[in-house]
């Protein structure tokens, strides 16, 4: 099977995809504006990548011309490839740029700002998203919750295919005994993530016991970062709250290991991966009721659910957990199983190779 796939080649998401699926067998073809970083593939055979020499920017500041020149050059790929199907990772642009490839049969998978964020622009860019889904013979989704909001722009089915973890790689590891009890998030440290909420609702719950050891630790960066800062300074958590800035995707199960909740309270989430992360180290996750979250958070079983932008409903949530130790292992096991069942890279990579199996089965037919 030879599979052509249209997406970020520095995306951790792609990087998995496109690994996983060539360990299965599947021949691959991995197609990106940009070129790849040093090392990403160097190990894996029956990978061919191709790239454009224009630097990536965000969809509508490429100009016509240079987004002209990026068609010739898929279709230049797909004839040298010679794929059995096309997949496209991202709906605006690398899903313009497959549905206007005209090639069959074509798959498209929605990632989230693509569907939330794109269409909501312009007249424009719902349109583009429209003629993306349209022209897509198959569309895929990570969680419910987005396939409900991408809907909105199509009649078509979405097929579920979760984007789970390694589960050798994020496992329980008892939390050393100290007795600072420390909470937490790894998150990109940007609006859509809530993260000024997290640290609100954190400096409520730490004034409600001062004569506690208690931490926050921010493990991520972005745009927010000062600001962020600042904040956490101004309500006295200068000591209390840690910035430990990006780390390597393999030093992310330490930093879930080190928690003894896991908070995501985003104002936008189509999935919920680091939540999932969390459960799968076997802690209990505190998350928001928007996108995926609680789709992947069972309330009051494997987590809390609380409101969008309540800070004071979040500090809630921490104190019911911190007050009851087993409330929060008995959430942390319900959360491992329930990743076990559902979120299962290496199920999850099966379950995806057979949706290639099955178009490949009915374009035959």
């Amino acid at each position: 099977m030879r599979v052509l796939i249209l997406s970020d080649a520095n995306s951790i998401h792609t990087v998995r995809w496109v690994r996983g699926l060539n360990s299965l067998g599947v021949t691959i073809g991995l197609w990106s504006i940009n070129k790849p970083d040093e090392g990403l593939y160097d190990d894996c055979k029956g990978i061919k990548i191709y790239h454009s020499s224009i630097k990536q920017e965000r969809f509508g500041l490429i100009s016509k011309l240079k987004y002209l020149s990026l068609l010739n050059l898929v279709k230049k790929c797909i004839l040298d490839f010679k794929p059995d199907l096309l997949h496209a990772h991202y709906a605006s642009s690398f899903g313009l740029l497959g549905a206007l490839s005209g090639f069959k049969p074509f798959v498209l998978s929605i990632w989230g700002s693509d569907v939330y964020d794109f269409p909501n622009q312009n007249i424009l860019f719902a349109r583009i998203l429209r003629y993306n889904l349209k022209k897509a013979d198959f569309l895929l989704s990570t969680s419910k919750a987005m396939a409900k909001e991408a809907s909105k722009y199509t009649n078509k089915d979405f097929y579920i295919t979760p984007f789970g973890i390694d589960l050798r790689l994020f496992k329980p590891v008892p939390k050393s005994e100290d007795t600072i009890f420390t909470v937490g998030t790894i998150k990109t440290l940007e609006e859509k993530y809530g993260i000024d909420q997290l640290i609100d609702a954190f400096a409520i719950f730490k004034n409600r016991y001062p004569n506690e050891t208690l931490k926050l630790v921010i493990v991520g960066d972005g745009s927010l970062k000062i600001q962020l800062q600042k904040q956490a300074n101004e309500l006295g958590l200068s000591q209390a709250c840690e910035f430990v800035g990006n780390v390597k995707y393999d030093k992310v199960p330490f930093f879930h290991q080190q928690l003894d909740i896991c908070i995501c309270l985003s104002n936008s989430e189509s999935f919920g991966v680091s939540a999932i992360e969390a459960s799968a180290s076997m802690r209990p996750v505190i998350v928001s009721n928007v996108g995926g979250l609680p789709e992947v958070v069972k309330d009051n079983i494997t987590g809390i659910v609380v409101p969008q932008k309540d800070p004071k409903r979040a500090a809630e949530a921490i104190e019911k957990l911190f007050l009851d130790h087993s409330l929060r292992k008995k959430m942390g096991e319900e959360g491992r199983k329930r990743v076990e069942k559902l979120y299962d890279w290496d199920k999850n990579l099966l379950d995806m190779l057979k949706i290639y199996e099955k178009i490949l089965e009915d374009k035959a037919v």
